[in-house]
């Protein structure tokens, strides 16, 4: 048997410690990259800052202060040649964007000397030549006329003018310089950026070629190996142990690889065994499934004998305990009339019984395939059913509007029948009132059937669903005891839930749960072959 290469056995230092300490190398390196490349970055857009954002808006501003007072000069040479107003346009309007263009020097070279002193020569220069000569002239012209401009008045004006000219200049010049400078840093700043994000990628490219090799020795290498003798057990070779490889974490899976081998070997022995008992069982399954075959229709020849010929003798014991009550009443002494009396009452009783029991236990054995059934229909009819004992007890049935379910119209009849009835026949002293609902809640229909009567303990809540529990006296209420049983049986053949709602103040109510129709391929059809009772024979 092979072994795998020896590279492969490291052991030692786990795989989780080994990554952790390679990535934390890794990312000790990307930090050291990516601060060297947030501060050259931040110097980029330092020198962009002041190249975009200071210094080019200077130099515009610088031009615009310069044609202001270019403008402002040329207002006062026409108005002194010409002694109109109108041209004095030109210098009222270079006053007001000779202001715009110094405050938005002023904002742009603040906090620059180089910048600052030359910007305060030239407004200076400029209001000294406002001040100085182009005012005076301004205003000798206005009381004297264009005659009173005298070349002197001129010369001065054109000599401070030329001042200025020259101070505008400098301001001019000491802004390209550093408009220059700026630039020349900007174009640093941007090769130290490239130089910087370049040696990153390729620290970064190192660094994942180190960390990518040294995976492959510590995982790929490992699970490929462990991965190559897995395959050679599920191929078949069970008995072929898996040796342990790589890191500490891999040899445990490894191991637990190895242990799932051999649990695999040992339940397939297990199998083995398993398979040949049951070929030795399967003799005796076949017989106990004959037997319950046998088994069932004993049942089946049961039911027909305990509805046809077990009917007949009760009958017949009924039809004479009637006969000798009815001849003989008060001939004989009062035990034996008492005694008869209970002859009669207890053969009704078991017909009763027998009645009900085979209704409950022929619950859909006829039913071929569930129909669409309006609840409305179903009610109307089992209150015809109960018309005498409605009018005699006085009840009042309330019916809110009812849905359209899939299912047997016989069963779902019975199943209002035995509910309303129970309302009837469980009621207090106040006259019975029965009302009947149904809403759709979470994809079903949910039922209701309420009433005023004595009501049930909630300790007796699933009880009184089991068959033949009765909670009073027979004396008091008749009946056998497997109404609601016949209720809960109806219900879950349609595939719903009965309960009784236990947080009523008063009365009794029996909620129930149907499912909401569907399109017909989906309603599922019922495999047994199940009957419905007779109208006449459902307990109520």
């Amino acid at each position: 048997m092979s072994r795998p290469p020896a590279r492969f056995r490291t052991g030692g230092v786990s795989l989780r410690r080994r990554v952790g300490v390679a990535f934390l190398i890794v990312g000790g390196l990307g930090v050291i990259a990516l601060a060297f490349t947030a501060l050259t970055f931040t110097g980029l857009l330092d020198a962009r800052t002041r190249l975009v954002g200071r210094l080019d808006p200077a130099v515009l501003a610088g031009r615009d202060l310069r044609a202001a007072l270019v403008d402002q000069e040329t207002g006062v040479r026409g108005f002194v040649l010409t002694n109109d107003e109108r041209f004095r346009e030109p210098y009222v309007r270079g006053l007001s964007e000779e202001t715009d263009a110094s405050t938005r020097l002023q904002r742009a070279v603040r906090g620059d000397p180089r910048l600052t002193t030359p910007l305060a020569d030239t407004l200076r220069k400029a209001a000294e030549w406002r001040e100085a000569a182009a005012q005076p002239l301004v205003d000798s012209v206005r009381t004297g006329g264009p005659k009173a401009a005298t070349p002197a008045l001129l010369e001065e004006s054109k000599q401070r003018f030329d001042v200025f000219r020259d101070a505008s200049k400098a301001l001019e010049q000491a802004l390209d310089t550093e408009r220059a400078r700026a630039g020349r840093n900007l174009d640093i700043a941007t090769r130290r950026l490239v130089e910087v994000a370049g040696a990153g990628l390729s620290a970064a490219a190192l660094a994942g070629l180190v960390l990518w090799r040294s995976l492959g020795h510590w995982v790929l290498g490992p699970l490929d190996s462990l991965g190559d003798q897995t395959r050679r057990v599920t191929a078949g070779e069970f008995d072929r142990p898996i040796e342990p490889v790589g890191p500490p974490e891999i040899m445990r899976l490894a191991g637990d690889t190895d242990a799932m081998r051999r649990q695999i070997r040992a339940e397939l022995a297990a199998m083995e065994d398993a398979r040949e008992l049951l070929a030795a069982q399967k003799e005796e399954l076949t017989a106990q499934a004959e037997e319950l075959a046998r088994s069932n229709a004993d049942l089946e020849q049961f039911a027909y004998v305990a509805s046809h010929d077990l009917q007949e003798p009760l009958r017949k014991v009924t039809s004479f305990c009637q006969l000798l009550q009815r001849r003989y009443q008060g001939q004989l002494d009062e035990r034996a009339d008492q005694y008869i009396e209970f002859a009669v009452d207890g053969a009704k009783r078991m017909q009763a019984l027998i009645n009900d029991l085979l209704a409950f236990s022929r619950v859909g054995r006829t039913t071929e395939e569930f129909v669409d059934v309006d609840c409305e229909d179903s009610l109307d009819r089992a209150l015809r059913n109960l018309e005498a004992a409605i009018e005699d007890a006085g009840a009042e049935v309330v019916r809110h509007p009812l849905p359209t379910v899939k299912g047997d119209p016989s069963l779902l009849s019975a199943l209002f029948q035995n509910l309303v009835g129970n309302a009837i026949k469980f009621r207090s002293d106040a006259p019975p009132r029965i009302e009947v609902n149904a809403e759709q809640i979470d994809g079903e229909w949910s039922f209701r059937v309420a009433d005023n009567g004595i009501g049930i303990d909630e300790t007796y809540a699933d009880r009184v669903f089991v068959i033949f529990q009765r909670l009073h006296a027979k004396e008091l209420y008749p009946g056998t005891g497997i109404g609601l049983a016949l209720c809960k049986k109806i219900v879950e053949f349609h595939g719903g839930r009965i309960w009784l709602d236990t947080a009523v103040g008063s009365g009794t109510t029996v909620c129930w749960t149907l499912p909401v129709p569907v399109s017909e391929a989906d309603v599922p059809v019922p495999d047994e072959d199940l009957s419905v009772p007779a109208e006449g024979e459902i307990s109520v």
